[in-house]
């Protein structure tokens, strides 16, 4: 039997290139310095160690390239890959990871610039560049939270919890005063025990206390902060003021639109009632046979039709809006201090209020005749009354707690109580209003605030760091007292946009890439992340960690060639 010839080439199957970009770069860059001073090829390439094939191949791929000689030269160059590099790694980041490209549009974008030569564009090479950039962004979160988890001071928050059905059920936790997202996960249920599963190792890696949590009434959260966290439930005001809004507002609309077509109506009738009555009056021998019309008699009784259905509309406004201030006034009254004159308000006081507004809406809504259920749903806002009264009570109960810890004279206390931390809470309540419409409150908060610091004040004989750290305590201190989970409705409502623009909120790894960009790389106006204000230190940067752990994406097999 003869010898079998293989004659099978070689083959790389790790499918990698033999020459990295940038050695590859720096050995052709050498390789024309050598060839400029009158070296021979095959000499160049005994000095470099490169096959001299090799050397003719990379050089042919160059000099042909369908683009401007210096571009090309640049983008060979060890600097240009670089900048290459940086380019494509920010373009995934930002338009295909914080905006809302596709693959698709990266790979139109690679072409339409013209590095389509230098970086292979197809779709599924883009493809694997954004798999590695979202996994580098998942593994930078894991390594990161850890780092900063472990030099976070400890702090008692409050959370706000709900869950949101895009891209399958997700059980949403953030805390609100960071913005930063504890949890975002998706989950087979929504009761205490899914809850617990997943909160625990959240929790666990974090040196914090949860005190509070602020959510909607569902039953499953209400027993998982109960039996689980042992913290106080707050109840969201928004949805205390959406029931009211939808057992009154819409059927009052309703009646209100009816109210308005009738008065079209009786004007429409008045004003052909008029107009023959004056073409009755300029031709008045043309009268038919038979008794003369009864103008007058119908004249008043239109006049009168549209008096009566134009002051029920009138009235059926007044109304409107008289249930639109009872509702604000909800909100209005459910302050931890009173907006108007600055001092802390109890809890029996704000439920009192809170109620005679519930009331006077109820009492609107039986004088129209509203249906049972809108008076149902007007009782079931009316038992959160009750839990907002023990929110205030247990934010004055840890304010009062915390405040005893600092060990204070007595006139410091007050001071902090009565004037510092108020003053304080209502700089956060003018932050949330517009610029003119918050600046009552912040001239309030000024004017409780600078005595106590003035010559003779209650705090000016302490030094500045003791000053210091009353600031510090009470801002803190402000922010318990938390009556809205806003950030994670707005949450919920950012990832139904996405899941709008693109599918794949059902991945578990892209949202936990739109979970990593909102805590590490987007930022507030100061520049801080919500990682920042959370752990109290800035995080690595999250762009350099992709740089790093993402290489450079492979230069194209066959790139637009010179005619």
């Amino acid at each position: 039997m003869g010898t079998v010839i293989q004659d099978q080439q070689q083959r790389n199957h790790h499918n990698q290139p033999r020459w990295d970009r940038l050695e590859r770069a720096d050995l052709f860059a050498q390789y024309r310095e050598l060839r400029a001073q009158g070296i021979s090829e095959r000499q160049a390439a005994k000095a470099l160690k490169v096959p001299r094939t090799t050397l003719q191949a990379w050089r042919l791929w160059h000099d042909t390239l369908d683009i401007c000689p210096h571009v090309a030269e640049f983008f060979q160059s060890g600097p240009g890959l670089a900048f290459l590099h940086r380019l494509v790694m920010a373009f995934h980041l930002v338009c295909l990871e914080v905006g809302a490209c596709g693959i698709r549009l990266a790979s139109l974008f690679l072409n339409l610039s013209g590095l389509d030569r230098f970086v292979a564009a197809s779709y599924g090479a883009q493809r694997q560049v954004n798999g590695q950039v979202e996994q580098a962004i998942i593994d930078y979160r894991q390594s990161e939270t850890a780092r900063l988890a472990k030099n976070m001071p400890h702090k008692d928050i409050t959370v706000t919890q709900d869950e949101t059905f895009t891209g399958g059920l997700c059980l949403v936790a953030m805390e609100p005063e960071s913005n930063f997202i504890i949890l975002e996960r998706l989950a087979q249920a929504r009761d205490q025990v899914e809850w617990n599963e997943l909160m625990a190792p959240a929790l666990q890696q974090l040196n914090c206390r949860v005190i509070q949590s602020t959510s909607d009434e569902a039953s499953g959260l209400l027993a998982y902060v109960e039996h689980h966290l042992e913290a106080h439930h707050s109840p969201d005001l928004f949805h205390v003021q959406h029931e009211v809004s939808k057992a009154v507002c819409a059927p009052m609309a309703t009646k209100e639109r009816a109210t308005d077509k009738a008065v079209i109506e009786a004007q429409e009738q008045l004003e052909r009632v008029k107009a023959h009555l004056q073409s009755t009056h300029n031709e008045p021998g043309k009268c038919g046979p038979g008794r003369p019309p009864k103008v007058t008699v119908s004249l008043e009784r239109a006049e009168q039709a549209f008096e009566a259905a134009r002051r029920e509309h009138e009235r059926l406004s007044e109304q409107r809006e008289q249930i639109a201030k009872h509702i604000r006034g909800i909100g209005h009254d459910y302050h931890f201090v009173d907006l108007e004159r600055g001092v802390r308000r109890n809890g029996q006081l704000i439920a009192s209020d809170i109620q005679g507004h519930i009331e006077q809406i109820r009492a609107i809504a039986q004088h129209e005749g509203l249906s049972q259920n809108c008076l149902k749903r007007i009782e079931k806002a009316e038992r959160v009354v009750p839990k907002m009264q023990a929110t205030i009570e247990f934010v004055s109960s840890y304010v009062g707690q915390q405040v005893n810890q600092l060990d204070l004279t007595p006139p410091v206390s007050f001071a902090m109580h009565a004037k510092l931390i108020p003053s304080y809470y209502l700089d956060r309540v003018a932050q949330t209003r517009t610029v003119r419409g918050g600046e009552p409150l912040r001239e309030l908060a000024e004017g409780l605030r600078v005595p106590l610091f003035a010559p003779g004040g209650a705090l000016s004989e302490l030094s500045p760091e003791v000053q210091d750290q009353l600031h510090d305590e009470a801002k803190r201190l402000a922010t318990v007292f938390q009556r809205s989970s806003s950030n994670v409705e707005g949450r919920n409502g950012y990832l139904s946009l996405r899941s709008h623009q693109l599918r794949g909120l059902d991945l578990p790894r892209k949202r936990e890439c739109f979970t990593t960009i909102h805590n590490f790389f987007l930022t507030r106006p100061d520049g801080t992340t919500a990682a920042e204000r959370f752990f109290g230190q800035k995080p690595r940067s999250m762009f350099a960690a992709i740089l790093n752990s993402v290489e450079l994406p492979p230069a194209p097999l066959s790139p637009p060639r010179k005619s």
